[in-house]
C-alpha cells in the first residue's frame, strides 16, 4: 500500500494528513465531519467565546465516550473470564460423574 495525502476540514481550517489506505480515508473524513457536527451542536446550544471552547467541549465528550467504551470492554472481559471458569467447573463435574 502507498501512503496517500488527504485534506480534511475541522473548524473551518484545512488539515493535511498522510494515511495508508482508502479505508482509512473514509474513517478520517467521517471523523472530521463528526467533529464539525458536534461543534455545530455545541455552538447552537451553549455560549462560547471562540472555536477553541467548542473544540475543547467536543474533545471532552469524545474522551468520556472513549472511557465509557473501554470500561464496558473491561467489564465484558471480566464476565467472559468468569463464564469460562464456570464452564471449566461444569466440565470437571461432568467428567467426575461419568
Amino acid at each position: 500500500m502507498r501512503d496517500q495525502l488527504i485534506s480534511v476540514i475541522i473548524a473551518e481550517r484545512p488539515y493535511r494528513l498522510t494515511i495508508n489506505s482508502e479505508a482509512e480515508e473514509e474513517i478520517f473524513r467521517k471523523a472530521a465531519k463528526l467533529v464539525d457536527d458536534k461543534m455545530q451542536d455545541y455552538a447552537r446550544n451553549y455560549a462560547f467565546r471562540d472555536k477553541q471552547d467548542l473544540l475543547a467541549m467536543v474533545n471532552l465528550q469524545f474522551a468520556v465516550e472513549y472511557l465509557r467504551l473501554n470500561n464496558t470492554a473491561g467489564e465484558q472481559q471480566v464476565l467472559r473470564e468468569k463464564l469460562n471458569e464456570v464452564d471449566r467447573l461444569l466440565d470437571e463435574c461432568l467428567l467426575e460423574e461419568s
